[in-house]
């Protein structure tokens, strides 16, 4: 395949392994390994690491050679309460301790130790930045318990979005489920957001659970578990993000 594709984020000369982590072949790191495996041409002849590209300089990659060396593989995995998503400390346990995947299969994004749902795990780097970056606006869906019932207040100030000590939350989705548990759905993603909104309130979080991840939904998956994310559904997954299948 070939491309002298351009993006707002592309300046030029660039080195070729940020060139193909822009244009979606994978991400910086394994951009190098497609590089060592000489399937990366620029201009017809076999990039090195540390090439650079112009804008007029035509690079090819040989996908068909390049997918059999990196099979990426997608899982959908329910965290239980007190399992820690990265860098355990003594006694903790990581997702990677207690999953059962390849060992270069890592959890994109996080969720805090004290809550539970929906993580999704990959060894697609390209799709990590895209997944996470505040400013594309990916919808992320919670259903929270609170510690008191819930107030029209609480609901209308949770919508309009919460004055927190570093930042305002952004307008969001917020609907009642019953007296003490309403579902809602972010499309930014900063630390302890939820219970930060609700803390600021006067309300404090008793359970959150995340069900959701742009079309990726939890479902019934049972809590420890996982599954193969595949076919139509990672097909929409990746469009979305504008990673190329």
């Amino acid at each position: 395949m070939e491309t002298n594709k351009q993006t707002n984020e592309i300046s030029y000369p660039m080195r070729i392994n940020r060139y193909l982590a822009l244009n979606n072949y994978s991400s910086r790191r394994e951009a190098d390994s497609l590089i060592e495996k000489g399937v990366v041409t620029i201009n017809g002849k076999k990039a090195k690491i540390g090439d650079k590209v112009s804008e007029t300089d035509v690079v090819a990659v040989n996908m068909k050679v390049a997918n059999v060396a990196k099979k990426y593989v997608y899982f959908a995995y329910n965290k239980p309460r007190g399992i820690v998503t990265h860098s355990p400390k003594d006694g903790q346990r990581s997702i990677a301790e207690v999953t059962y995947t390849a060992d270069d299969v890592f959890p994109v994004g996080r969720l805090d130790k004290n809550s539970r749902g929906l993580i999704i795990l990959s060894n697609d780097g390209r799709i990590t930045d895209k997944l996470l970056n505040p400013e594309r606006e990916h919808e992320k869906e919670y259903v929270v318990t609170v510690n008191k019932p819930i107030t029209n207040i609480f609901l209308k100030v949770m919508r309009q979005g919460v004055q927190l000590e570093d930042f305002k939350t952004r307008e969001c989705q917020v609907e009642k489920k019953d007296e003490t548990t309403f579902n809602i759905i972010l499309t930014e993603g900063k630390k302890h957001q939820i219970r930060r909104m609700c803390t600021a309130l006067g309300w404090e979080v008793v359970d959150l659970k995340r069900v959701r991840i742009m079309n990726i939904k939890l479902g019934n998956l049972g809590s420890g578990q996982q599954r193969k994310i595949q076919g139509e559904e990672l097909e929409t997954l990746l469009k979305s993000l504008g990673v190329m299948i």
